[in-house]
């Protein structure tokens, strides 16, 4: 079938519905909703069998879903309305959730169903991100391949939402969530800040007070001070800070000033900085754990002779300080006497490379995305050179750019069922992260070049198939935990342990061209982009920093067999400049960047 993906932006789920969909042997493309007259004239263009919204903000101009079949995939179970939905279930703490799948009609969300989905919501309160790119998406491909099987039927016709069972109690048409519905004050208890603050988790943030300066606040967490003064900023770790409630103390990692129109997102320390100048630092060493609930984005532990090595980084995001204690991390994993070392990501997100954000923030952007980029090359290094023990990339949430590139290094690399990749850089960047070594050798310069060259997300599956990806694991977060602890088991065994020890360290004792001359090729390219800005590295990363709508779809995502066989077109790998020496092999020479989900 003809499918059209008209959205708002090219997001994550929209993103693991296209490759689905592909997959699954449709023609798939893509409709950004640059405005009213540009989507009628881009259906129009397409021709589309079947329209599919799985991330629409706009109203679909009457135009187009009078001629055209068009379902939106709306995140809240049927009953449900309005543009807040998500927002007011965590808020509210209801127990059970759901998405609906329903025809388009002059009344938002108001339209016939053709599917639905619903499910438990998860214990304590889910950040939106996690919630939307968890249950949510999972619910919402269900219903997608339902849609496609119902659009294949000639005799079907959607049910009107008047006639359909209400299966969530309490839904009803809601307004969107304003400020006065999210406002707080810190003596209420954690609990509820705690929902509040995480319903407006990343956008748009819960405004209130820090440190005396009027914020929003994101990306909160439970912590374990208790019997302080409601609102005291008691501490600061890893660029969050501790702030006491009614009955104990959240941690808030991201604030953005509300002083200050345009105002991005920053870690709560470098935003508050001088004002925290009597607050006291809590760090904690490598290999110590807290008791209970606590702010730590990097964490190690070992169960006998596997030693596991969990991060979590705020959207995926690097900066050059999460990059130094993932390094000293992976030292310190390095040095136990384990003989597998498993390097987790959250859910939510694997890497998505560098943090762009805190590079445009910077004083000196150009020598901070500089700092960035060899604080993160050297967590690479860092990982492709362990031999003492088997390492195992754990990519539980999606990557993009030189996130993808992050683990490649690992001996083996698990994903998790339903995650994407974007293996390609398209910011004004040539990229690193010892890509043109990891790459090529994962699944050959060819399709190493055409991966990058393409510019379009993988799944985990298509991902296995083509190398990048050596083992896919169960989509649910505790299946996936326990299928990757029976995998590091298997992994662990010691005569298996020693055999892929041993061979790893031939292998790169034998390696012709050291990984300094690969880092160092790509950072004389990353130079010339990051100082010399001749990519446009500067506006992109605005662009990108401040969410800017693009003026119209990118042609490789647009629906048509023209576009799609230029796409697939095998492309001729760059090879270096001359005097580049032995390593033209395995070289790629690309243009880079930050996945369109970033």
């Amino acid at each position: 079938m003809r499918v059209l993906l008209l959205v708002s932006a090219f997001n994550g789920l929209s993103q693991r519905a296209w490759c689905a969909l592909r997959e699954a042997g449709h023609d798939v493309g893509v409709l950004l909703a640059t405005g009213a007259q540009d989507i009628i004239d881009g259906v129009a263009a397409a021709e589309p069998e079947l329209i599919l919204c799985p991330y629409l903000k706009d109203r679909v101009p009457a135009q187009v879903w009078r001629k055209y079949r068009t379902v939106i995939i709306h995140p809240g179970p049927v009953g449900d309305r309005g543009p807040s939905s998500l927002d007011w279930a965590i808020t509210e703490g209801v127990t059970t959730w759901g998405v609906t799948a329903l025809q388009a009609v002059q009344e938002m969300d108001a339209g016939p169903i053709w599917a639905t989905r619903t499910f438990p919501m998860p214990v304590g309160a889910p950040r939106k991100s996690s919630l939307y790119q968890g249950p949510v998406a999972d619910a919402a491909m269900e219903c997608v391949f339902e849609v496609l099987a119902k659009a294949a039927d000639p005799g079907f016709r959607p049910v009107p939402a008047a006639e359909m069972t209400i299966e969530v109690p309490g839904t009803r048409a809601r307004p969107v969530m304003k400020q006065a519905d999210r406002a707080f004050e810190w003596s209420l208890s954690s609990e509820q800040i705690l929902r509040r603050i995480r319903a407006a988790d990343g956008a748009p943030g819960v405004r209130t007070t820090v440190g005396g300066l009027e914020v929003f606040a994101y990306d909160a967490h439970p912590g374990l001070a208790r019997g302080a003064r409601p609102g005291t900023v008691l501490s600061r770790r890893q660029g969050a800070v501790l702030v006491a409630t009614g009955d104990g103390s959240l941690w808030l990692g991201q604030l953005r000033d509300a002083s200050r129109p345009g105002q991005v997102k920053l870690p709560a320390t470098t935003l508050l900085g001088k004002r925290l100048h009597d607050v006291p630092d809590s760090p904690l060493p490598p290999g110590t754990e807290p008791e209970g609930p606590s702010y730590r984005q990097v964490r190690y532990r070992r169960t006998g002779p596997v030693g596991w090595l969990a991060f979590d980084f705020y959207n995926g995001a690097m900066s050059t300080g999460h990059c130094r204690r993932l390094l000293a991390a992976l030292r310190h994993a390095a040095a136990q006497d384990t003989r597998v070392l498993v390097l987790r990501s959250g859910t939510d997100a694997f890497s998505n490379g560098i943090h762009l954000t805190a590079i445009d923030a910077a004083a000196d952007p150009a020598a901070a995305a500089w700092a960035n980029i060899k604080a993160i090359n050297a967590v690479c290094r860092e990982i492709i050179s362990c031999t003492r023990q088997v390492v195992i990339s754990a990519y539980a949430g999606s990557a993009g750019a030189g996130g993808v590139m992050l683990g490649l290094g690992a001996d083996i690399v698990a994903a998790r069922r339903g995650i994407v990749l974007n293996p390609y850089y398209d910011i004004g960047l040539y990229g690193s992260e010892l890509h043109t070594y990891t790459l090529p050798r994962r699944v050959g310069a060819d399709t190493a070049q055409r991966l990058i060259d393409a510019k379009l997300p993988v799944s985990a599956e298509q991902a296995a198939s083509l190398g990048l990806v050596d083992e896919v694991g169960p989509r649910h977060p505790e299946a996936y935990t326990e299928w990757l602890t029976a995998l590091a088991g298997r992994h662990a065994e010691a005569r298996d342990a020693r055999r892929r020890q041993s061979a790893k360290a031939k292998r790169l004792a034998a390696e012709r061209v050291p990984l300094d001359v690969y880092e160092a090729r790509e950072l004389a390219e990353m130079s010339s982009d990051m100082f010399g800005d001749r990519s446009g590295f500067a506006a992109a990363r605005k662009a990108f920093v401040g969410k800017l709508r693009p003026a119209s779809t990118p042609a490789h995502l647009l629906l048509g067999p023209r576009t799609e066989q230029a796409a697939a077109r095998p492309r001729q790998l760059n090879r270096p400049r001359a005097g580049s020496g032995s390593a033209a092999d395995t070289q790629v020479r690309v243009r880079s960047a930050v996945p369109l989900s970033a």
